[in-house]
């Protein structure tokens, strides 16, 4: 074996074939996969704990240990899986270092999406003997579609520009590419691996070999998502149009009255969109949502003389709201994998089954303190959980907004029950109704624990918004709820 790289990292994401492809890199002498090493909820493979003596907790304070880890096993090229919600700071290490090869595994993100949706029905995510297949339709769900190729766009468009930037050369494998045994040779040769296949690796079977259109419950719904959409957005993902900061799909827009709302996370979203129903006396489901740019483009040619406006909440109570809602409960969302870390990797003491009569308002108090602890580290990059946009800091938040169009209004959580009137009645309408103001916070309202440490930690922790919006020092009065 030449020394062509140090290591290696596979770029891949959920449902691209990167198991199949991982399987037939270890058959090859001297080469080891070690799964997904910097997936933030577990260390290369479920319920594995330590890669090369290398334990979550030594890779969570510092993940370049792992990869020196890697890096020195003797007379082996080591490498990974990484995701694109995988440890960030990975990220970085990996394309600043030219002794690291890339290799880049793509699949249309049509078919990825179907496979999800199909694997999640089934809870069946590798398949060895084909008379265990589970069968399922897909729910094809076009906003979700929009989402999952847009984080697409914007990871393989963030390794493409890298790449590019640092003068260094990717190995693009499309999904097809894996059946075919010159190429996976071919990838050996480029790796500088001397030893060759004589035949790929047929212990993992694929799952769902029919076409993608009789594989969803509702493929007139696909088909006229996808038609809204530039075909080109469905082929090679490297080609992709440049990213899209705002998340068009969350944008809500009346049905009579012509306002459009920019949704900030984490914010009083339901209350708005309920207020701005009543406006057109509608349900919230009736006003238009889940719009692509082109629809977008469309109404506000349509809505001469829109308004356009979002609305702020102070931080402190943004982001007590994300910890009751999001982290305190136990549910089934897409949330209960990192409350699950929290617990287990920042020590955050949150009750295994969510709060019960026993919960009291000390247990609340340092659950919450030590939220924003995380959230200190996490927005500062220093952890592998992702920054959700629902804790996400405000400014950076109305950054992205702005790259599609700033909002004509930037309001606050506190005036809305006189400014969106307002707004309404210069729009026409003649007695427009105030929102209601958001449902308190369960089990424990944030003026119950609130104390001058945790204004130390909030401010601390969104010093920009602080500085960027003017916020004061958060008082219960403040608030609406």
């Amino acid at each position: 074996m030449t020394a062509s790289f140090d290591y290696f990292i596979v770029f891949a994401e959920m449902r691209t074939g990167s198991n199949f492809l991982e399987t037939n890199l270890n058959a090859f002498d001297g080469v080891t996969c070690h799964g997904e090493a910097f997936n933030p909820h577990f260390i290369g493979y479920p319920n594995k704990d330590n890669i090369l003596g290398i334990t979550q907790d030594m890779r969570e304070d510092n993940p370049g240990c792992l990869i020196s880890q890697i890096k020195s096993e003797a007379g082996v090229l080591g490498g990974f899986r990484y995701f694109h919600d995988h440890d960030p700071r990975v990220l970085d290490l990996a394309l600043e270092d030219p002794r690291c090869a890339k290799v880049i595994l793509t699949r249309n993100p049509l078919d990825s999406y179907v496979s999800w949706k199909i694997a999640k029905a089934t809870g069946q995510w590798k398949l060895t003997n084909v008379k265990r297949r589970k069968e399922a339709l897909a729910q094809f769900d076009g906003a979700e579609f929009a989402r999952h190729v847009e984080a697409l766009q914007d990871f393989q468009i963030t390794l493409l520009n890298r790449l590019q930037k640092s003068g260094q050369t990717g190995f693009y494998l499309a999904y097809e590419d894996l059946q075919n045994l010159e190429v996976m040779n071919g990838l050996a040769r480029w790796l500088g691996v001397d030893s060759q296949l004589e035949a790929l690796d047929d212990s993992l079977k694929r799952q769902n070999p029919a076409p993608v259109v009789s594989k969803v419950e509702n493929p007139a719904a696909m088909a006229e998502a996808l038609a809204a959409m530039d075909r080109f957005n469905l082929s090679r993902t490297p080609n992709f149009e440049p990213r899209r900061g705002p998340a068009v799909p969350g944008y809500v827009a009346g049905v009579v009255t012509p306002l459009l709302y920019l949704p900030i996370r984490g914010g009083p979203e339901t209350e708005v969109t309920a207020w701005m129903a009543g406006l057109d006396n509608v349900t919230p489901e009736g006003l238009i949502q889940k719009m692509n740019q082109k629809q977008l483009r469309q109404w506000k040619r349509g809505n001469p003389g829109f308004r356009s406006f979002t609305v702020l909440r102070h931080p402190a109570a943004r982001a007590h709201s994300v910890f009751c809602r999001r982290i305190l409960q136990k549910g089934g969302s897409s949330y209960g994998g990192i409350r699950e870390t929290l617990r287990r990797q920042f020590k955050l003491p949150l009750p295994k089954d969510g709060p019960d009569g026993s919960y009291s308002k000390a247990d609340h108090y340092a659950g919450f303190s030590q939220f924003l602890t995380f959230l200190q580290a996490n927005l500062a990059g220093q952890t592998s959980v992702r920054v959700d946009a629902e804790w996400a800091s405000q400014s950076q938040a109305l950054s992205g907004l702005a790259e599609l169009g700033a909002p004509d209004l930037v309001l606050r959580e506190e005036e809305l029950a006189e400014a969106l009137p307002a707004l309404a009645q210069k729009l026409g309408r003649a007695t427009p109704h105030q929102p209601k103001p958001a449902p308190e916070d369960h089990p424990y309202r944030l003026e119950d624990i609130w104390d001058a440490a945790l204004e130390k930690q909030v401010s601390s922790l969104y010093q920009r918004d602080y500085v960027m919006f003017g916020f004061a020092p958060w008082q219960a009065q403040e608030s609406p709820r």
